[in-house]
C-alpha cells in the first residue's frame, strides 16, 4: 500500500468516525428535547411495566395552599435585618425567574426566609440554578443591609437527592381498565380519575397525591366494578390480565407499604407538602 493510499484510508476513517460522534451527540440532544416534551425519566408503576410519570390533573387536588418551607425538600435561606414586605418589589422578579418553587415568608419581627424547592416529579433541581437562586437572594439581601444564612449548597443537594430517589419508589399510579363499556359513560371520580380509551374506560388513582388513600381506593374499585357489572364488561391491570378479588387485594397490601413508606419520609399522601413534593 503507498502513502498516498495510506493517507486516504486514515482520512476516511477519520471522517466516518466524525459523522457517527455527530450523529451520536445529535441523538442524544434529540433524545433530551423529547424527554422534556413529554414528561420526567421517573417511573411510575405498581401493576405491569413501568410507565413515564404522568401529572395529575384533579381539580379537587390542584388548589394547594400556601407552601410552607422544609429543609432537605427546600433550600432555605434566612436573612436578618429585613422583612419579606420590605424585600417585595426585588423579590418579585426573583420569584418569576423560579415559579412557581420560590417562596418568600417573614420568620420574625425583623427576619425573612426565602426558600427554594428542590425536589419534584421533574427531578432534583441543578447546581446552576440552585447557585443562581443563592446568589440572587444574597445580592437582594446585601441591598437591604441583611445579613444572610444559608446551607451549604452540597450538602443541601446531596440530601434532595437521596429524598428524590425514595420518592420515584413511592411515586405510583394505579391504573384499573374496564374493558366493553361505553367511553362516554365517565364516572365523575372524586379522588381518582377516569379517561376513555378504545376498549373502555381506564380510571387512575395518583397515590402520593391522594387523600384518604384507601377510602379512595375502595371507592374506585366499587366504580369500576358497578361499571363492568352494568354493560358485561371485564377489569384487566395494564397488561389485560382479568383483576379478581385475589389481585385486588394484592394491590392494597402494596399501597399499605407505599403510606407506610411515605410515613417514615414525613409526607402523609395528599397532604399539602405531598402536593408540592409530587408536583
Amino acid at each position: 500500500m503507498t502513502d498516498l493510499q495510506l493517507g486516504l484510508l486514515i482520512i476516511g476513517a477519520v471522517a466516518v468516525a466524525g459523522v457517527l460522534v455527530y450523529n451520536r451527540v445529535q441523538e442524544r440532544a434529540t433524545r433530551r428535547d423529547a424527554q422534556r416534551a413529554f414528561g420526567s425519566q421517573h417511573a411510575d408503576a405498581l401493576l405491569g411495566e413501568p410507565a413515564a410519570r404522568r401529572e395529575p390533573t384533579i381539580d379537587a387536588l390542584a388548589q394547594n395552599p400556601q407552601p410552607q418551607a422544609r429543609p432537605g425538600i427546600d433550600y432555605v435561606i434566612e436573612l436578618e435585618g429585613t422583612s419579606a414586605e420590605r424585600l417585595g418589589a426585588e423579590w418579585a422578579g426573583l420569584e418569576r425567574r423560579f415559579a412557581p418553587r420560590a417562596t418568600l415568608a417573614d420568620s420574625g419581627p425583623d427576619s425573612a426566609q426565602a426558600a427554594l424547592q428542590m425536589v419534584s416529579r421533574d427531578g432534583v433541581i441543578g447546581e446552576a440554578r440552585l447557585l443562581e437562586f443563592r446568589s440572587q437572594v444574597e445580592s437582594i439581601a446585601a441591598a437591604h443591609g441583611a445579613t444572610v444564612s444559608a446551607p451549604e449548597m452540597r450538602q443541601a443537594l446531596d440530601a434532595a437527592q437521596e429524598l428524590d430517589r425514595a420518592c420515584v419508589e413511592v411515586d405510583i399510579q394505579i391504573a384499573l381498565h374496564v374493558l366493553g363499556v361505553p367511553q362516554a359513560e365517565l364516572p365523575p371520580g372524586e379522588s381518582f380519575q377516569a379517561a376513555p380509551r378504545a376498549d373502555g374506560v381506564t380510571l387512575l388513582l395518583d397515590v402520593p397525591r391522594t387523600a384518604e388513600l384507601e377510602k379512595s381506593y375502595e371507592a374506585m374499585v366499587r366504580t369500576a366494578r358497578d361499571m363492568a357489572a352494568a354493560h358485561g364488561g371485564r377489569l384487566v391491570d395494564d397488561n389485560g390480565k382479568p383483576l379478581d378479588e385475589r389481585a385486588l387485594s394484592t394491590i392494597r397490601a402494596e399501597l399499605d407499604a407505599v403510606r407506610a413508606r411515605l410515613a417514615e419520609l414525613g409526607i402523609e399522601p395528599g397532604s399539602p407538602l405531598a402536593l408540592r413534593v409530587f408536583s
